[in-house]
């Protein structure tokens, strides 16, 4: 699976495109928004893009993605059905985050825990991560041990829980059971910041050790 990254928005959230290196088919994942910077790099980078990916509905991950919907005639595909509320609440959401009105509106289809579909011929791993929000999902390939996780995980880090429907308790045990089961060596590809590993968090991350709550 191959790997662009692309920081959009002033909170610089990391939009990625990935890609099926034997059939060239692609995804954007969590299009926050800068919707002519996202499509510049499609065009240069000759990108054949098949859906978009959603791993959550903060307005920072979802900003472009009706927009690119239209202009690229793709799928909405994720989050969790039970993330549908912050989606109805997108223009709040651009009140509160200083964004331009964002009108709702909503993915094509919800995914679930354990779902499995192809980008090409990559398969990846749908895993229910709720906490951050209550309907976050994480998507997992296996064959290059890599996993977009959204606002779950950071390097050092874990993702806030003091907006609606946040859980600090339930965004632990996700982190457990559904990234820390995962191999050491998985990269890690966050939606802010750098990257980091499975077992580098395992070992590091304070706020899963108890040092920091």
């Amino acid at each position: 699976m191959h790997v662009i990254t692309v920081p959009v928005t002033p909170f610089m959230q990391n939009a990625r495109f990935i890609t099926c290196n034997s059939t060239g088919k692609s995804a954007v994942v969590d299009p926050g928004g800068d919707t002519d910077k996202l499509l510049t790099i499609i065009k240069q980078q000759q990108l054949d893009i098949v859906c978009i990916l959603l791993t959550h509905g903060h307005l920072d991950h979802v900003g472009a993605a009706d927009e690119l919907k239209a202009i690229l005639n793709v799928e909405i595909i994720g989050p969790h059905i039970d993330e549908k509320f912050w989606f109805d609440a997108l223009p709040m959401q651009s009140q509160m985050f200083g964004f331009a009105t964002k009108s709702t509106f909503y993915p094509d289809r919800w995914v679930t825990d354990q779902e499995q579909f192809r980008v090409g011929e990559l398969e990846l791993e749908v895993r229910h991560c709720p906490g951050h929000t209550p309907g976050h999902v994480v998507f997992y390939h296996k064959p290059s041990s890599q996993v977009l996780v959204g606002d779950v995980l950071f390097k050092g880090s874990v993702g806030r829980t003091d907006f609606p429907k946040g859980d600090a308790a339930q965004l632990k045990q996700s982190i457990l059971e559904q990234l820390f089961t995962l191999p050491g060596d998985t990269l890690v590809l966050s939606g802010h910041g750098e990257n980091t590993t499975i077992g580098y968090e395992k070992q590091h991350n304070p706020f899963m050790s108890g040092r920091f709550g």
